[in-house]
């Protein structure tokens, strides 16, 4: 899988997106958050666009120490070619986000200097 750095310095990758495994799934642009130990975080906006279900309330401690209360929903991304079910948290960000939990088994290099992402 490859992406790009964007002019903000955002390691960039396309990402297919569904609300089920047996549906036509969406296209999105995601930047690659280290620092995130989930699967995804996607905009509001975006969850009601794709129309995903809503699964479960979570308890989390941001980075700046706020305690928030997260919506969690489902998806299923394709993943490597095999179609993954995942966690989506929904905030009120403009870019979605993944996470670690999807990188763990997997090597990611990102060249700022070519502004190139590979993700194998």
């Amino acid at each position: 899988m490859n992406g790009i750095v964007d002019d903000s310095r955002r390691a960039l990758v396309d990402l297919r997106v569904g609300r089920t495994e047996s549906e036509q799934p969406s296209t999105i642009t995601v930047w690659v958050d280290t620092a995130f130990d989930g699967f995804l975080v996607f905009p509001r906006t975006m969850i009601e666009d794709l129309g995903l279900d809503q699964e479960a309330l979570a308890e989390a401690i941001l980075a700046d120490g706020r305690h928030v209360t997260l919506e969690s929903y489902g998806c299923h991304v394709e993943w490597f070619g095999k179609t993954v079910a995942a966690q989506v948290i929904a905030n009120e960000g403009q870019l979605p986000l993944l996470g670690t939990e999807l990188l763990a088994e997997h090597r990611l290099v990102v060249d700022y200097a070519a502004r190139t992402v590979a993700l194998d």
